[in-house]
Parts: C-alpha cells; structure tokens; sequence
C-alpha cells in the first residue's frame, strides 16, 4: 500500500486518464484524489435540475393562486358593537362581545394614516402585496430565536386579520401569501388600509383605530392629533407592551418605537423636520372601559334598542350584529340630573338591613320635551346589571289617580253634562260622598271607596281634582262614557293595548297599567296645549356609515287648546294647593297629579312645566318572587304616596333640568270657570274645623286622599285604601296664592258668580316656542 502507485500505460494514458479516474483529481503532490468528485453533479444536471425546480415553483405558484380563494370574512372579524350617543354626540354606551366600530378612512386625519405606514409598511402604495425578503428574514428570526416577527405587509396583516386566523402555521401562511397577491389586484389600496385600521388590535381590548382611540385618549380616531397617532401605530407592534400605563417599566420602549415611527413620517417626507421638533410623548389616560351596560346605561339601551325595533327601523337580528351608531335625544346634563334626583331622595335613604320593605322599593322616571316629544332623560333602576327589568317602561303597575286628568279632558273635550242636565266644568258640583253609588251605570252597582273612606259632601270637580275624590270621579266617568274616556286617554299618547284600559267607570280611578313613558307622553300633550306627539329616543342611526331613516314626526290635535288648557289649570291648583304641593320646590309655575296603585304598590307623580314634562314612579318590587308589594312601611314611612318621594323627586329634577332658564308662565286658553269662579266653601272641602294657619287646611288630614284603584262590575273588586299627600311647602318666591287668579282658596257664602266672558281666542301653540337644553355640562352618573 504504501509503495508508490504509477500510471499506467495505454489508451487515455496520454491524457493523463486512466481507468477508474472518475471523481478523483491530483493533490498538489501530483498525487490523483479518490471518490471526491463522483458526489458533483455535472453542470448539465445542475441546469436541468434548477429548470425542474423552477417548473415545480411557478406550478406550484399557478396552482396556489388558482385553487385558493378569497373567503368569507370570520365572523370576529366583523363584528362590532352598537355605539349610544347623547344628544351632543358624547358616548353614552356601546354593547356586544367584540369592541369594535368601524369607521371611514376619509374619516381619519392623514398624519394618523401616514403615522401608520411609517410604522408597518412604508411603501405600502408603490409596493406590492407581499415582501418575499421580509417574510425571509421574519422566518430567520423565528427560528433562530430573535423573536416572532411575521415580515408580513400591511395587506398580508389585513388578510390574517379579516379572512383567517392567528396561527402561525405553514398552511396559514401560505394561504395569506395568495389571498394577498389577489386582493391586492382586486382591492384598492385605500380599501386595504380602512380594513386593516379597523380590523388590527391595539391592546385593551380595542380592535380597530377608534375603538383605540377610545381606550387610549377618550376621543373619537376623527379627532387625535399627530403625536396620538403614531403612539397608536406604535401599539400595533407589541401592543401589551407598549402600554405606558400598564407596563410603565416599558416607557424607554414605547417611546423609543414612538420615535422611529414619527422619524419615519420625515424621512417619508409625511412631516417636516419642524413639526417633527415641535411634538412631545402623548401619555395615554388611564384606560377608558368601553361604556357597557352597568347603572343606567343598560336601561337606556334597553329602550333605544326597543324604540327601533317597535317604529320597524331595524330588526332584532340587525342590532344584534352590531356595527351601528345610534344618537339618542337623552341629555347628558338632565339624565344626571334625574338619577341624582332619585337618588338624594329615595335610594340615598333605604335600609335594606333595617327595614325589609326597603327591599322592595323600585323606582322610574322620565322627561319630555313637550313641543318635540324628545326624551331627554329616563330613570329604569338602579343598576341594570342587578335588576333587568327597565322601569321607565314596563307596563304592570296601576297609574292610580294620574289618569284622573284624562277623565276631566274627556268631559271638556266632548263638552260632557252631569246627569241632571248640567254642563260639566271645573266648577261642576258633585257629590263626595264615601261609597256613593254610580249613578246611571248599567253594569252593575258600583260604590267607590274614598280614601280613608272620607265624606266630602257637595264639592266642585276643581276640589275634587284637589282631593283625588274617587267618588266624583268615578261618577264622573260614567257622566262623560267610559268609552269616551278610554279614547282621549289613547289620543293623548296611551297604546291602545294598554292593559286594564277597560271602558268601566273604575278607569277615572287609574286600573290601567301603562308605563311611566305612556304616562310621560299623554301628559306632554296637555303640556303643548292638545297636540300629541309620540315620543322620541333617537335622533340619528347609521349602519356602517350608512344612515337609516327614522319614523317622521307627526303631530296632531288630541284634544282641542280649550279642554287641554282647561286641565292644565286645574292641575296647577293640585300643585298650589293640593296632593302635589312639594312639586313647587321646582321654583316654577307647575301642573300635575298625583297617583297610588290599589293596595299602595306603587306611588306617582305626573306633572309638567310649560318646558318640560316628566313622570316618576315609586313601586314596590319582591326582589326573589318579582311580585307586586305594597310600599308600607318603607323609607321608615306609614306609605308612600305621590305627593311624597315622586313629587319630591319629580321637583328637584326640575329645578336642577331647567336650571339657567327664565320660569316661564303657562299661556293658557282655559275655560274661564276653571280660573276665575270660586271652588268649595270649607265645609264642601272637609276642612271647615280647621284654622287658617292650620297646614292641613291645604291638604287632606291623612297621608292619602283617594288614589285608590277600586274595581267596579265589570270584572273589579274593591281595593285597600291607598293614596297621596303633599306636604306643606315654602312657596318659591313668585308663586305664592292668588285666589282671585285660581281659585284655589273657598269662595264667600251664596251662589256662584255668572262666568266671565270669554277672552280673544288666541293659539298659544303656535306662538310658543320651548327650546331644547342644551347639551351636558357637568358629569355625573350614569
């Protein structure tokens, strides 16, 4: 082995070949090698061998771009929430699982758009759909241990986000890499950036640009400026840790990210060296929670989502996909003024450990604009997420001694007599006897209870409206017709489905169960002189930027001016000087009534100034059984009536809603007999023993004055006593009794003056404008 190998001789020896050379080649000795160059393939191989691998590559490319699609969007993808708007434009609320609103690229200002090119995709317009080198690279860093970086461009983010998943699989990426290339020749640049903005995710729990912006600043993506924006393209790398907030140890990070974006934008020449100079670190807030359905904002959705779905603006099935973006017409400043009000004076005061009836306490409220029929404000609970059931708008609870008014504009409406011939007015005498039997009545006898089964003998229907004499009234219904009445109380804004609105005399007494919202409605006909308007919760609705229209506004003559006006005075009496005396804490001129549902379980109060209408209701709620409790005992009180905690809240509401407005007196076309003639004689009011100073000689002894519900023949049963009461009041200034003017103190001894002659008849409605309030001023709860 070790002796010296010669070449041999013979043919290819000249050659310096010789058999068995293949794949060896002479060391710098001279010396041939063995088997090296029988692993390199020949330069034919090589070409052949490339040229297949080329055919297989663009095959494989052809195939792929063939064979895969662009799919449907994944359902995560496009979901959003429903945005809620106050009236001004503030978010009120925003519901559904995903945060998300998607918004318009022209929408957002364009060194927020360039801000995020410099961030993820500089050449994104001249560029194409995917970068082979940077997805290299990514894959390099990967593997390698460098961190996960994708490589992938903006429309290959797009892709990920809007048509696939997250998974960083070979199979995922493949598919993005040919989804890409075809919706970039498919889809304009513009359309891939507006997708990619609202589809990306920017950290807590915001998807999309304004939603982010939301979270981040507490402002809409229309409105961040340059420094804002490029810290929110920052996120878009590493969002949980580009937090200031939640990872402050990271800020050298963030801003460092900050900076490369914004020297991005001037190398990019999106912005000038000064501009650049001129910006400092935007420090986010602290994160601002999407407005769920907590407190009241549960309820307000509630009812904004019930109001669209009823006037067939949108389905159900619609909402429930998100993505639309509702203005309200509720305002800011009266919504926390309303949830203040119930507050200060009834929850504020419960004890639920020392008092089990304080368990049971509910409470609901809302306002009216009256000239538009706007909401303005609505109370549905104290925290939707404990109690679901809205109570601005359920319908179960007896409006009591409210719907009296409905009565009395029934009989002045259709000019209504007595039995005996005599045209009823505010004047008209009745008898007040406790348990007086209905005359001319064909269903059945029928024997109303006063409350505290009180007498009041011979008065006039202003004292008995004073009162809440059930005895007159109920007799009053059947003067009128009970059908008659059941029609003005639907053309005044009740639903005709309103359930219990039978044509029976006990509707005078308030069987009906219609919500506070109803109630708030017909009375803010009375309000604006006759006319009704159904009301509204919503004053704009878009769908993906795409506006819907809303129900027209229509508006019609319920009633006529003269029997609207007439009510409204003699329901400023029940004000001055009846069961709604703690309404004139409000400081201005007021009208209203009060109401209790049979056996106390519920306590209202229902008035309006010449600017705003607003009902309130106080019920009694078993929290485990969801029965219907009576109020006794509650708030430490014998009962609670509507001339207690409604009106009281009903009054600060008011004052607190209309602050900074001029009191405007009500214009009023009344009958002259319900102004000017004298009411009752001590005697006729069941107050003769007491003393002038007396304060009960301006309320009813008892806390309670007939709002009871009692049931007649036609399928009712007589009640428990319940009823209202207004205690004695300072009278603001400006307010103080006119007897001449209203007729609220008893007129001398004989009979009753000839009226006086009717004045010029003149519309208030059509000289009377009422402004909206304007927009929020102060936060509050919500």
């Amino acid at each position: 082995m070790g002796e010296e190998r010669r070449q041999p001789k013979g043919a290819g020896a000249e050659h310096g070949r010789w058999p068995g050379w293949e794949g060896r080649e002479p060391d710098p000795g001279g010396k041939p090698r063995r088997g090296i160059r029988r692993f390199v393939p020949g330069w034919r191989l090589v070409l052949g061998g490339f040229l297949g691998l080329a055919v297989l590559v663009c095959g494989g490319f052809v195939a792929g771009y063939l064979l895969v699609d662009i799919p449907a969007a994944n359902a995560a993808a496009t979901q959003q929430s429903n945005v809620y708007l106050y009236a001004d434009g503030t978010q009120l609320a925003s519901d559904g699982d995903v945060n998300r609103e998607n918004i318009s690229l022209s929408d957002l200002p364009k060194p927020v758009r360039r801000a995020v090119l410099a961030a993820e995709d500089r050449d994104f317009y001249t560029g194409s759909a995917v970068d082979p080198q940077a997805m290299i690279r990514g894959a390099w860093k990967t593997v390698t241990g460098k961190g996960k970086q994708s490589g992938s461009t903006i429309t290959q983010q797009y892709v990920k986000n809007y048509y696939l998943d997250q998974d960083q699989t070979v199979t995922r990426k493949a598919k993005e890499f040919f989804i890409a290339i075809k919706l970039d020749r498919e889809t304009s640049k513009d359309e891939i950036l507006e997708g990619y903005l609202n589809t990306s995710y920017f950290g807590r729990n915001a998807y999309g640009i304004q939603a982010a912006a939301q979270a981040y600043y507490g402002i809409d993506a229309s409105d961040l400026n340059t420094a804002q924006g490029a810290y929110l393209a920052s996120l878009l790398n590493a969002p949980s840790a580009y937090d200031v907030i939640a990872q402050p140890a990271n800020r050298s990070r963030a801003e460092a990210r900050w900076n490369y974006v914004l020297d991005g934008m001037v190398k990019e020449n999106w912005l000038t060296g000064a501009e650049r100079a001129r910006l400092s670190f935007p420090t986010p807030d602290q994160q601002h929670l999407p407005r769920g359905l907590s407190g009241q904002r549960g309820y307000l959705v509630q009812a904004v989502d019930e109001y669209l779905v009823a006037n067939g603006v949108v389905t159900e099935a619609a909402l429930a996909k998100g993505g639309h973006r509702i203005t309200t017409t509720l305002v800011k400043k009266q919504q926390d003024a309303l949830v203040e009000a119930v507050d200060d004076r009834l929850t504020s005061k419960l004890d639920k450990k020392k008092r089990k009836a304080d368990r049971n306490v509910r409470a609901g409220g809302v306002a009216l604009d009256p000239k538009s029929g706007k909401v303005l404000a609505m109370y549905g609970g104290v925290d939707y997420t404990q109690q679901y059931v809205n109570n601005a708008t359920r319908r179960d609870y007896q409006v009591g001694s409210t719907f009296k008014p409905f009565v009395l504009t029934a009989a002045l409406q259709h000019k209504a007599r007595t039995q005996d011939g005599r045209t009823i007015n505010p004047n008209a005498r009745y008898d007040g006897t406790n348990k007086r039997r209905v005359q001319g009545w064909s269903g059945g006898p029928y024997e109303p209870e006063n409350e505290d089964e009180r007498d009041y003998g011979d008065i006039t229907l202003k004292v008995a409206t004073d009162r809440s004499v059930n005895a007159v009234y109920a007799q009053l219904a059947v003067d009128v017709g009970p059908q008659k009445v059941k029609d003005t109380a639907i053309a005044l804004g009740l639903p005709k489905d309103t359930p219990d609105l039978q044509p029976y005399p006990s509707i005078a007494l308030g069987t009906a169960t219609a919500s506070v919202l109803d109630m708030a409605e017909a009375y803010a006909s009375l309000a604006d002189h006759g006319r009704h308007r159904d009301h509204r919760l919503v004053q704009e609705i878009s769908h993906l930027g795409e506006k819907l229209e809303l129900p027209q506004d229509r508006t019609r003559e319920a009633v006529s001016l003269r029997a609207a006006d007439t009510t409204t005075s003699v329901l400023r009496s029940v004000v001055r000087g009846g069961t709604g005396m703690a309404a004139r804490e409000a400081g201005r001129p007021a009208a209203g009534k009060t109401g209790t549902a049979e056996e106390d379980t519920a306590a209202w109060f229902a008035g309006y100034t010449p600017d705003l209408t607003t009902v309130v209701a106080v019920m009694g709620q078993d929290p485990e059984s969801g029965s219907h409790t009576p109020l006794y005992g509650a708030l430490g009180l014998p009962r609670i009536n509507g001339g207690g905690p409604p009106a009281e809240i009903w009054a600060q509401f008011t004052r607190a809603a209309l602050a900074g407005q001029p009191a405007r007196d009500f214009d009023l076309e009344a009958d002259t007999s319900a102004e000017d003639s004298p009411t009752a004689s001590p005697s006729e009011s069941g107050t003769a023993s007491r003393s002038p100073g007396d304060p009960e000689s301006d309320a009813p002894s008892e806390p309670g004055d007939g709002d009871t519900s009692p049931r007649d023949p036609g399928g009712d049963s007589p009640s428990a006593p319940g009823g209202d009461t207004g205690g004695p009041t300072d009278v603001p200034p400006g307010m103080e009794d006119d007897p001449g003017r209203n007729g609220d103190s008893p007129p001398p001894a004989g009979p009753l003056p000839e009226p006086a002659p009717p004045a010029p008849a003149r519309d208030p409605r059509e000289t009377t404008t009422i402004p909206v309030p304007p927009g929020p001023e102060t936060p509050g709860p919500s």
